[in-house]
């Protein structure tokens, strides 16, 4: 019955995992953008080697550096627990780094500590992220064990930026008295004093610490680190009034918040949110602005009318518009963004017109360009009118085309005409062909743009 004791302490349940069935893909989507999760290896200093796994954005510039946050399982979890810390925090530019302890999950070691090795373990993370030039501030979030060894290592390590305590206890023997009373075991006291001081040899003898030594109430006092602790009012486990005592003897800045469950119960959504809300104003994050949305250069020199190969590269360039367009314009905005796009459709024309056909305008001239909300207009007026066979679809590239080289054509006959008739004219000057042409393409463009903010009325409503 003594070594159920013993091992319940040193060797409780191990967590055996797939890591690709269990943790995050190696690359994978959440809020839009694209993440990633890098495996690695540690040896710590005893030797063993530790699994880690660090979720991070898929590409960072390199003059970005992003904080980070170091998740510390329990006595029988491992770094699958860190899950829901990557959905929490990898959407506010923090990245999350996570490990099996020794003796924990699929890293070497047969015994775990409840904290006072896995502080070891978690000063060689801190020691390897430290060299990373990308992670600037750290801070820590444990559960159980892991925030016992959080609040052990922050009181050896003052630049931890803020610590996450989830259920720790106050000390090891306090805990284990207790436990005698929740599981009810009758023992007379004297009798009880001799069995945890036989567990004490023992333990010390297997995993090689101290049971009397791992006391958070004396780290507490010397740390000054900024800490959030959390706690479920039903926990029988490790009662509440661990918190509170830690709590009271806590040097730095504090807050305690408490919520509705067991020690292995799942989080609320209000202690995930005030853990967001916490790392987000101690780390700091940077704002990353989005990437452009167009990556694809397309040279429009020596493009001709009528060319296949010329069609696919507009079609593609269309197409690209579409796809990188997520907000279409709404219907209360819709007669502003077309009397904008107007503007700047017949401004790129004229400028093109006055550089040569094909010639891309000067993007520092912000009046004269395309605005998105013009881009994003098209791309849905586009998707709405392919497939209505009754109406002429002057936004696909085709189409355009078509009417452009059909314009052309008929632009020379007319103009054999005008010549006959230029010495019966009264004087007046007619315009050129190409401005003829240009101003039809104009009157065409608004027409399809009208019909396409109908639509949008139509389909808002």
């Amino acid at each position: 019955m003594i070594d159920q004791f013993v091992n319940f302490i040193i060797r409780p349940p191990r967590a055996q995992y797939n890591p690709d069935q269990y943790l995050w893909e190696k690359e994978f989507f959440l809020a839009g953008k694209k993440y990633q999760r890098k495996d690695l290896e540690l040896k710590n200093a005893r030797g063993y080697t530790l699994q880690c796994s660090h979720y991070l954005p898929f590409s960072v510039a390199e003059d970005i550096s992003l904080p980070c946050v170091v998740y510390c399982h329990g006595n029988s979890g491992c770094r699958a627990d860190a899950n829901e810390a990557a959905v929490i925090l990898l959407p506010s530019n923090i990245t999350v780094f996570t490990l099996d302890f020794s003796g924990s999950g699929l890293s070497d070691g047969d015994h775990v500590s409840l904290g006072w090795h896995e502080k070891e373990d978690l000063k060689m993370v801190v020691s390897y992220l430290r060299e990373n030039k990308q992670v600037s501030r750290i801070g820590l979030w444990g559960r159980s064990m892991g925030a016992v060894t959080c609040l052990l290592y922050g009181a050896e390590d003052p630049s931890i930026s803020g610590m996450v305590l989830d259920s720790a206890f106050s000390n090891l023997y306090g805990l284990m008295m207790e436990l005698v009373d929740v599981y009810k075991i009758r023992l007379p006291k004297f009798t009880l004093k001799m069995v945890v001081q036989y567990m004490r040899r023992v333990i010390e003898k297997k995993a090689k610490f101290d049971i009397m030594n791992l006391n958070c109430l004396q780290a507490a006092p010397k740390t000054s680190i900024p800490v959030l602790f959390g706690h479920a009012n039903d926990d029988d486990f490790v009662q509440p009034h661990h918190s509170d005592l830690i709590s009271e003897s806590y040097a730095g800045d504090k807050n305690t918040i408490k919520f509705e469950g067991d020690h292995n119960s799942t989080r609320p959504q209000i202690f995930y949110d005030s853990v967001c809300i916490f790392f987000y104003n101690v780390l700091r994050p940077p704002h990353i602005p989005r990437s452009r949305r167009f990556e694809t250069y397309y040279s429009m020199k020596d493009t001709r009318v009528g060319s296949p190969e010329d069609e696919d590269v507009l079609y593609d360039i269309v197409s690209s518009l579409q796809s990188s367009t997520t907000d279409a314009a709404s219907s209360s905005s819709a007669s502003t963004t077309i009397s904008n796009s107007i503007l700047s459709s017949e401004s790129v024309i004229r400028k093109e017109t006055t550089h040569g056909c094909g010639e891309l305008v000067d993007s520092k001239d912000e009046q004269n360009s395309p605005t998105e909300d013009y881009f994003s207009y098209c791309g849905s007026t586009r998707e709405s009118l392919v497939g209505d066979n009754d109406s002429e679809v002057f936004v696909t590239p085709l189409g355009s085309m078509r009417e452009t080289l059909e314009e052309q054509k008929e632009g020379e006959k007319n103009q054999k005409k005008k010549k006959k008739k230029k010495a019966e004219t009264d004087g007046k000057k007619l315009k050129p062909d190409r401005f003829e042409k240009l101003e039809s393409f104009s009157r065409r463009l608004r027409l399809c743009l009208l019909k396409g903010s109908a639509h949008q009325r139509h389909k808002s409503s």
